[in-house]
């Protein structure tokens, strides 16, 4: 096989298990939401509560991932991850008991941290090693293509199936994505040589400036969450857009499918703190826009932008983490999952609370553009940071010239 043949299916694979995990095990809830309100007696709160636990699972996978070193262990995971994802859909139709769904919720999202963190850091680790760029725009085209994916498929089956009929159809389908994301994604090479033999070795930001990434990646997962979980349900309860919820959401995906792709080529000119900062400004005029101006264009644009910039600050994120720690980028990946995850447990659960008092979604979009506001100003002060040790790193260098000798050596 090819090199560039080889490429293409080992991101196929991600694509596909991205697709699996997220789309179906994940995002296929939200379209159903409101279907699930309707005919299964899903209550306000309780939705709000499914979507935490789904986003502790998330978390608890991110988690493990950043306590696991072990390539083949990761590899072992990711696929029974996989398979938990088609196993945590057919739960959801089998049933209308809340505490059984919180648990598929739950499971459902240890899958979808499988696929976005072992699958990933497995993938670019094999990118690094082949010598391909170490970008992943490609690869996270997989969430869009998911999210739009099931915003088109409830839309038709909505026509002829209810609720419970419609998680079986989604997992005929992940049963369908399974057999690519398992046999497309070749075992993992643990040696320390990439293929043209150079060594590959972790370069470790500070932690000052990790904990300053951590706080602003926090911030853009709330501002993600709120979104992401409740849309639909906010754009049906906006007057004048009762049912345009699912054609909102079709939006988000369609507007994402594309977005990490072109988010390395805006990074590879402005670097990637600017295209970080550029897509969290534009993500909070997506997130307001349904609100602020109301009605059905204003929705579609936000969405689109919002969709458009929400999977671009993942993927940049992630490839950031793996090229600090290009033989491990799961560790990484799982400690700044950790503070997105805990985001997304705290913000469908507000969101549920607030709507419960409130009897409307819409007020969480406010909250989540404020915090999304807090965390862009924290990605400013990291500029600061990274160009402070710069300068240091670059004086130090001077002081002592045969450090630069030993630099120069590292980064060939």
């Amino acid at each position: 096989m090819s090199p560039q043949r080889e490429r293409i299916k080992v991101l196929g694979a991600g694509i596909f298990s991205l697709i699996l995990v997220l789309g179906v095990a994940r995002f296929s809830y939200t379209p159903l939401l409101p279907l699930m309100q309707q005919q299964a007696g899903l209550g306000v709160a309780a939705a709000g509560w499914l979507a935490a636990l789904n986003y502790a699972g998330y978390l608890s996978g991110a988690l493990l991932a950043s306590l696991i070193s072990d390539l083949v262990l990761k590899d072992r995971l990711y696929r029974i991850g996989m398979v938990l994802a088609v196993l945590s859909t057919v739960v959801m139709g089998l049933t209308d008991n809340v505490i059984v769904w919180a648990l598929s919720r739950f499971l459902a999202g240890l899958s979808s941290a499988a696929g976005m963190l072992f699958g990933t850091g497995l993938i670019l680790n094999w990118l690094i090693r082949h010598n391909h760029r170490s970008e992943l725009g490609i690869h996270f085209s997989g969430i869009g293509i998911g999210i739009a994916g099931c915003a088109a498929a409830v839309g038709l089956m909505s026509h002829w199936l209810d609720w419970r009929e419609q998680w079986f159809a989604f997992s005929a389908i992940g049963c369908l994505l399974l057999v690519p994301a398992l046999r497309w994604l070749p075992a993992p090479d643990r040696s320390p040589l990439t293929k043209s033999g150079q060594k590959m070795e972790d370069n470790p930001p500070s932690p000052t400036f990790m904990r300053l990434f951590m706080a602003a990646y926090f911030c853009a997962g709330f501002g993600y969450v709120v979104s992401a979980t409740f849309i639909v349900a906010i754009i049906n309860q906006l007057p004048g857009l009762a049912g345009q919820g699912n054609l909102v959401f079709l939006a988000i995906g369609i507007g994402a499918a594309p977005a990490c792709i072109n988010w390395d080529f805006i990074a590879r000119r402005t670097g990637d703190l600017n295209a970080l900062i550029l897509a969290a400004v534009l993500q909070i005029i997506g997130i307001l826009l349904p609100v602020m101006l109301g009605g059905l264009l204003a929705s579609l644009f936000g969405a689109l932008l919002f969709g458009g910039t929400f999977i671009g600050m993942v993927s940049l994120v992630l490839s950031m983490a793996g090229r600090y720690y290009p033989t491990r980028p799961a560790k990484m990946m799982g400690k700044m999952t950790l503070s997105y995850g805990a985001a997304q447990i705290i913000g469908p659960a507000f969101t549920g609370w607030l709507a419960a008092r409130l009897g409307s979604y819409a007020a969480g979009l406010y909250v989540a553009a404020a915090v999304m506001a807090i965390g862009t100003v924290l990605l400013l002060l990291l500029k600061l940071v990274e160009k402070r040790e710069a300068a240091e790193s670059a004086a130090i260098l001077a002081v002592c010239p045969e450090n630069m000798g030993i630099s120069a050596q590292g980064n060939q």
